[in-house]
């Protein structure tokens, strides 16, 4: 197990600002404010979002991995020490907190699910908003009301299920993510913001907005045509 980094936390009203807007608008700003990280720091690959109506989260990764077709290893007492030492790691240190949690099972990636009824409202409890996971969940109905989730797949069982590590690095969906860094995500998928930057990011997430809107207003009135669209797109990159 890697502790988590020790690092000051960003002002809790940076972290509503960023939860303001929805994640394909942090990607847009992030292309504006690290133009070097447009290939990297998102989820590439599809997840499924049983919540899509939830609004966006921002919070501090926890990561770990897991496996489930085979049983631990650990003595029965070991695995006992372990989850608690496992939930420990969950519910201290900055928040909000986000899961971040890797499948090990390969060819069997979501065979048996971590997350359902009883994970959710234990992670909900010790102060997580939700989990980015290339495993399976279950146990839809009977949610955490209000705790997102970004899965791999749903399914029906845990099967061996259970945490191999965690707080080390981890890599999701095409997301290489590590303990405290902070995420944003929503059905669409997740990204991370460096913590160095994502200052400047409201303000790029607005700048967007401005830009995309002569563009839009043309768009949805009925008198459109090529002529105005050209018009529109020279204003919009006029903007800054």
């Amino acid at each position: 197990m890697n502790k988590p980094a020790a690092t000051t936390p960003l002002p809790a009203s940076l972290l509503e600002a960023l939860a303001h807007y929805d994640t394909p608008t942090i990607c847009n700003a992030m292309e504006i404010v690290a133009p070097e990280r447009r290939l990297i720091g998102f989820t590439t690959k599809p997840l499924v979002c049983p919540f899509p109506e939830l609004p966006p989260i921002v919070g501090y990764a926890r990561t770990a991995t897991i496996r489930s077709v085979v049983q631990s290893a650990l003595p029965a007492a070991e695995q006992a020490k372990r989850r608690i030492e496992y939930y420990e790691y969950v519910g201290t240190g900055f928040g909000p907190r986000i899961m971040v949690i890797q499948d090990l099972d390969g060819p069997d990636i979501g065979y048996g699910a971590f997350w359902g009824e009883v994970q959710s409202n234990v992670h909900k409890a010790l102060g997580c908003l939700g989990v980015v996971t290339d495993g399976s969940v279950r146990d839809v109905p009977q949610w955490a009301p209000g705790f997102q989730a970004l899965a791999g797949s749903i399914g029906p069982s845990h099967a061996w299920v259970h945490a191999e590590s965690f707080g080390g690095q981890v890599r999701v969906a095409g997301m290489t993510v590590r303990s405290d860094d902070l995420i944003h995500a929503d059905s669409h998928g997740a990204i991370v913001i460096p913590k160095d930057i994502a200052a400047q990011v409201p303000a790029a997430a607005e700048l967007c907005g401005r830009r995309e809107q002569p563009i839009l207003e043309i768009a949805r009135k009925p008198d459109f045509s090529l002529e105005k669209l050209k018009d529109a797109l020279k204003r919009s990159a006029e903007i800054h």
